[in-house]
């Protein structure tokens, strides 16, 4: 028990109805690699597991010949939690070191999220972790087309698994394309029958420490989804950068990035960037997920000589223009007055 983590991390696998998020599991399981993990699913039935099961330990949770915990979430997902964390402190589990939760087809993954943050007892033994989002290559650009979830579960995202490439054809290209657009620091990999492994998928890289995304920054363009009739709408959702030359201050900065995400948390889908502090040598890299944000990673240099600050935004109906001039109203030294002026509050766009 002395190897646990202080906190456990919680894993996340999202994606659209039909996008192989069940088949990616399943052979998941089967990965020695998983053997330190509780497995969180709706239905053992769905994912077949009755050739991996070496025993049950009771109604809700199979003990797995890989190793790893697999349980039914039956209730509150923070239960399903409680109950885990009681049974391995007792013994009546093996001690695992992280959890991966999978999501139905059309949830909204930042619920999950949010869980581990609003519960005072969860909140003191897990933490969040990776974010994996399976997306088919046949429908994906469809469902992106018509269903912000299927947006929101692509830019919540830290690693994609594109499925059913061998059925696509030509599409995949464009698909991949979209999903550059959507998120680019995002970490694609092709399924197969090999792969990606289960180390790939949950490795416990800090998420803050990387500094951009090798494509560049995010697309400004808003992406575009169709109405029931078939009617092309732009959505909310948006990406942009703030780059800033000069040296931020600390204190406003986090006063700011405090304000923004306990009005609207919902709608920061991520933020993400590297900050030049004014009296701070190094950078510092800050990483948030709506309401959730990591904390933050000094590193140990700066890339090159530029030293600018960048901070990537993922959005949902927030009037970025309003967003720049409240950051600026706060996080730049010498503009810091402890209150947000009336003409700088952030707004809300209708979708």
């Amino acid at each position: 028990m002395d190897d646990l983590p202080a906190f456990t991390p919680v894993h996340l696998l999202t994606g659209f109805l039909g996008s192989g998020k069940t088949t990616l599991l399943k052979r998941l399981l089967a990965d020695p690699a998983l053997a330190d993990t509780a497995v969180l699913i709706n239905e053992f039935g769905e994912v077949g597991l009755d050739h991996h099961l070496v025993e049950r330990i009771d109604d809700t949770m199979v003990l797995l010949q890989s190793g790893c915990v697999c349980c039914t979430v039956r209730g509150e997902l923070a239960d399903a939690l409680k109950d885990l964390h009681s049974k391995r402190d007792r013994g009546l589990v093996p001690p695992f070191t992280r959890v991966v939760i999978e999501s139905t087809g059309l949830a909204d993954p930042f619920p999950v999220l949010s869980t581990l943050r609003s519960d005072p007892v969860l909140r003191h033994h897990f933490r969040a972790g990776s974010v994996v989002t399976t997306v088919d290559a046949v429908n994906g650009l469809r469902q992106l087309n018509t269903y912000v979830e299927s947006n929101r579960q692509v830019a919540i995202a830290d690693r994609i698994v594109v499925t059913k490439t061998d059925l696509s054809g030509t599409a995949t290209a464009a698909l991949l394309s979209r999903l550059a657009e959507l998120n680019p620091d995002a970490s694609t990999h092709i399924a197969g029958d090999e792969g990606p492994d289960a180390e790939t998928l949950f490795a416990e890289d800090h998420r803050g420490a990387k500094l951009q995304s090798a494509s560049g920054f995010y697309c400004d363009a808003p992406a575009t989804l169709q109405t029931a009739e078939g009617v092309a709408h732009a959505t909310a959702i948006s990406s942009f950068v703030i780059t800033v030359h000069n040296p931020i201050d600390w204190t406003g900065f986090g006063v700011w990035l405090t304000m923004l995400l306990n009005r609207h948390g919902e709608r920061v889908l991520r933020v993400k960037g590297i900050l030049n502090l004014a009296g701070e040598e190094r950078p510092v890299a800050v990483h948030g997920v709506q309401h959730l944000v990591h904390p933050p990673v000094h590193l140990e240099a700066w890339p090159s000589a530029d030293r600018s600050s960048r901070l990537v935004f993922i959005v949902d109906g927030l009037d970025t223009n309003l967003l720049k001039r409240s950051f600026s109203a706060f996080a730049l030294p010498g503009n810091a007055q402890g209150r947000l002026p009336q003409e700088a509050a952030v707004g809300v766009q209708n979708a």
